[in-house]
C-alpha cells in the first residue's frame, strides 16, 4: 500500500534518480529543465514507487528489532517457520511480483503532493508443471495530486504458486 500522503520533492527526485543511475538534467538541474518541452523538473518513470517509504507500515521498511527482507544470515531474513503458511501463501509455495506498469496522465513535479488510491484488479490463475496453481493478482493505484487531477495510474499483478517450485 502506497502511503495516503507523497510529496514530490526536488531533493527527493534527484536522489530517486542516483539511486537508479539516470544522470538526465531533467530530473535535478532547473535551468536545463526550463528549457525543455515541460519546462521544469519532472520525476523519473518509476518515482511513484517510492511513495512506500512514506508509509510507515510498509511491509519491506526495517522494523527496529524485527526481521526484515534483506537482513540477517537467511536470504530475506524471514524464515519459512515464522508464517503459519510456511512463507508463501496457501500450500507453502511462494510470491512474486510478476509485472508493473506505470500510465502517465502528467508529469509529477516538484511541490505536488500526491495521494494513492489502491483499487482491486483482476484475479486469474494458469497450471504449471513445476509449482501447480498460479495465482495472478492485479492491483491497481491511482495517484492524484493536491488538486485531485489523476497523475499516474499503476498497475502490478504478483504471483502465488501452490506449492514450492520443483527443482
Amino acid at each position: 500500500m502506497p502511503a495516503e500522503r507523497f510529496p514530490v520533492e526536488a531533493s527527493h527526485i534527484m536522489m530517486f534518480a542516483r539511486s537508479v543511475g539516470d544522470d538526465n538534467p531533467i530530473y535535478s538541474d532547473a535551468d536545463y529543465a526550463a528549457g525543455t518541452e515541460v519546462g521544469h523538473i519532472i520525476a523519473p518513470p518509476t518515482f511513484a514507487q517510492a511513495s512506500a517509504q512514506f508509509d510507515p507500515d510498509y511491509f519491506l521498511r526495517p522494523k527496529i528489532g524485527e526481521p526484515w527482507f534483506g537482513s540477517g544470515a537467511e536470504a530475506t531474513g524471514i524464515k519459512k517457520t515464522d508464517e503459519p503458511s510456511g512463507g508463501g501463501g496457501g500450500g507453502g509455495g511462494g510470491g512474486l511480483h510478476a509485472e508493473q506498469h506505470f500510465e502517465y496522465h502528467r508529469h509529477p513535479r516538484p511541490g505536488d503532493v500526491l495521494t494513492a488510491a489502491v483499487l482491486p484488479g483482476e484475479t486469474w490463475q494458469k497450471e504449471s508443471k513445476r509449482a501447480g496453481t498460479l495465482t495472478f493478482t492485479e492491483s491497481i493505484t491511482e495517484y492524484r495530486d493536491q488538486d485531485g487531477e489523476l497523475v499516474i495510474t499503476a498497475r502490478g499483478v504478483g504471483v502465488r504458486t501452490e506449492r514450492p517450485v520443483d527443482s
